[in-house]
């Protein structure tokens, strides 16, 4: 199979392929004697692993490790379930914070009239710091006092 074929059987875009390939997240092709790379089934079963681990949100770290424990024979399923756990509580904070974003978004759209007047709810919340909204993936800080030795 060529590159173009690749990407069809896979579902990946022939620059992801090559990018892929360039940061050794897989094994470059073969290439013909015409210099075009040269897909084997082997190939597009690795290149569809990839997807897929894409398509759940992996980032290329994780899917490296990934790559490395499903070509292992001797691997111990208990190493590709704490990856796999491990990103399912990555998924889990970025819900909690997609969430909060839309909870502020819809706050501020419901006080929003949508009228032909110029005050915006929605501009003037994005224009100033509002102590009483978390910002998504941080936590509100405690307040502080500190004693002034005299």
């Amino acid at each position: 199979m060529n590159i173009g074929e690749a990407s069809k059987a896979t579902g990946i875009s022939v620059k992801m392929l090559r990018y892929y390939e360039e940061i050794g997240l897989v094994r470059p092709a073969l290439r013909a004697y015409s210099g075009y790379r040269v897909y084997s089934e082997k190939n597009i079963a690795m290149l569809r692993f990839v997807r897929r681990a894409r398509d759940l949100g992996f980032q290329v770290k994780q899917i490296a490790s990934l790559l490395d424990l499903w070509q292992d024979g001797s691997r111990a399923s208990a190493d590709v379930k704490a990856l796999a756990l491990d990103h399912v509580r990555e998924l889990e904070q970025r819900r909690r914070e997609l969430d909060e974003m839309i909870g502020t978004l819809q706050h501020l759209a419901l006080h929003c009239h949508g009228d032909s007047r110029p005050d915006c709810p929605i501009l003037t919340g994005l224009s100033t710091e509002d102590e009483a909204t978390p910002k998504p993936g941080r936590k509100k800080a405690p307040r502080r006092s500190f004693a002034v030795a005299g």
